[in-house]
């Protein structure tokens, strides 16, 4: 008998011990500049926002200041490296792989990364639309990566491009396995770009309570209007601007043409000198994710309609006519 009492109380223990492990607060998020000697950065934002023409010229300015920098393009549409090789498309290991394994051959480093000026730059790629996840995808590429070698590279930075509107898990991949210190969101002026950053910081806070590391070292806000909301969400949200690129005609029309504006010499060089060092001393910090409403109340009414009154729909709607109520055939006993 007491063998057996014994026997059931350990399982109490244990889940006691759990109840107890899962009630206790997540660690705190790290303050200070990485601690790793490469910095692994994962760059979010909507598409169409800029955060490949971002990254093409803040690469590339790291470059210019001394630093070896590695470039993955994470996004299937494969812009950022084209932006840097002025509008070439390099071979990306998706389709290297594959292509070389039906060969019966090995891929190399020299089949998937190139350079230009000082930069080290690869595309993960993706599957053809209605042709595969693109989450796999990134997942696959990861693990080309891994047997390469790419721990062991010795970069100064190595910044991922992701796509931040694309809630599929292999996107998060980065934050859900810790595979970077820090994750840098880019936004602008309106609700879509903020949504997408918004649920980045909400990623970015759940895996946090699971026990991970990746904090949101702040926001770059792209095509720059002035009215103000990007900055009203990163106060909100609780993470710095590291950088605000005006929306300016110039820079458009040298994006389209796959023109490097971040070069030191040139007219947004100071820009881009800023944002590089602003991106490297950023620490990871917890963000406050906004609710939807939180996030509405950055706007105008007249932007996002919020004298909009929900109105439930009736049986007469639906039907176009009146309906009778049935009564329930559900039994209620009366309690003694």
């Amino acid at each position: 008998m007491n063998s057996s009492g014994g026997e059931s109380a350990q399982p109490l223990r244990f889940v006691e011990r759990l109840r107890q492990e899962a009630a206790e607060p997540p660690s705190p998020p790290a303050t200070g500049a990485a601690t790793k000697e490469t910095q692994i950065i994962a760059i979010y934002g909507k598409g169409g926002i800029g955060k490949s023409f971002t990254l093409a010229n803040l690469s590339y300015m790291m470059a210019q200041q001394g630093k070896k920098v590695l470039l993955i393009g994470c996004d299937p549409k494969s812009d950022t490296t084209s932006l840097l090789f002025g509008g070439k498309a390099c071979p990306t290991i998706i389709e290297t792989s594959s292509r070389l394994k039906l060969a019966g051959q090995a891929v190399s480093i020299g089949d998937v990364c190139f350079k230009r000026d000082g930069v080290f730059a690869m595309e993960l790629g993706g599957p053809e639309v209605g042709r595969g996840c693109g989450g796999r995808g990134i997942i696959h590429g990861f693990e080309t990566l891994e047997k390469l070698g790419f721990h062991d590279w010795g970069f100064d930075y190595v910044l991922l491009d992701f796509l931040g509107d694309v809630v599929c898990g292999g996107f998060g991949l980065p934050i859900a396995r810790d595979m970077c210190q820090k994750v840098i969101v880019v936004g602008s002026n309106d609700l879509q770009s903020l949504y997408v950053a918004n649920n980045v910081c909400s990623a970015v806070e759940y895996f946090r309570k699971l026990g991970g590391n990746v904090g949101v070292a702040g926001l770059v806000i792209n095509k720059d209007d002035g009215t103000g909301e990007a900055q009203a969400f990163a106060a909100a949200a609780g993470i710095p601007v590291l950088a605000a690129i005006p929306a300016n005609e110039e820079i458009r029309r040298k994006s389209a043409s796959y023109e490097i504006i971040g070069r030191p010499e040139g007219t947004w060089g100071p820009l881009f000198a800023q944002l590089a060092t602003a991106v490297g001393e950023a620490p990871p910090v917890r963000p406050r994710p906004l609710t939807q409403d939180g996030l509405l109340g950055l706007f105008s009414g007249d932007t996002v309609g919020r004298d909009v009154v929900l109105q439930p729909a009736t049986d007469f709607d639906m039907l176009g006519r009146q309906t009778l109520e049935k009564k329930s055939l559900e039994v209620v006993y009366d309690t003694v």
